[in-house]
């Protein structure tokens, strides 16, 4: 017996009747529980973006290399778009969205981008906040040239480095808690 046929011409390899294998996942988004069911081949940044409707992380170049999708899962920063959602089963993940609670105030990096104008277009903005956070939490950000070095995954194709690294560092001489 053959499987069943997708709309697109071609086998089904799990058999259903959609063509396409379903799991469960269950994960921790900016401190909100969610239980969906998805196809194991999802990203995280897909899962985000299409079925949370969490769309600060960007889908820049989906290879891995602008770190547009940034977000922290478990406490480390990732690229979700090259990290499937089924490898996030019971963990923490944070988008730019959960920096603050609603009618809080600004994240103090958020806050740092906006007095050094740390962007301009605002694209990558999202994935550098949080490569950011994560470089601060890491203790990554004693001087500019540490920033660098450690934001070196991020690329903003305006050109507002200069006011990036100067707000991260600003609050890495801060000591955070």
């Amino acid at each position: 017996m053959s499987s069943p046929v997708r709309s697109n011409g071609t086998q089904s390899e799990s058999g259903d009747a959609g063509g396409s294998p379903r799991m469960p996942l269950r994960m921790t988004i900016n401190g909100t529980p969610h239980q969906l069911e998805i196809d194991p081949r999802e990203s995280l940044l897909d899962v985000l973006r299409e079925r949370l409707d969490l769309t600060g992380a960007k889908k820049g170049c989906n290879q891995g290399a602008c770190g547009a999708c940034t977000v922290l899962v478990n406490g480390r920063r990732i690229n979700s778009c090259l990290t499937l959602a089924a490898l996030c089963h019971d963990a923490q993940v944070r988008t730019i969205e959960g920096l603050s609670a609603p009618g809080d105030a600004l994240h103090p990096l958020q806050a740092a981008f906006i007095a050094h104008d740390g962007f301009q277009c605002g694209f990558c903005t999202a994935g550098q906040i949080m490569s950011g956070v994560a470089c601060l939490d890491e203790g990554h950000a004693g001087s500019a040239d540490e920033v660098r070095f450690w934001m070196s995954g991020n690329i903003c194709r305006c050109g507002a480095y200069p006011g990036i690294v100067a707000a991260i560092a600003e609050l890495g001489q801060r000591k955070l808690p």
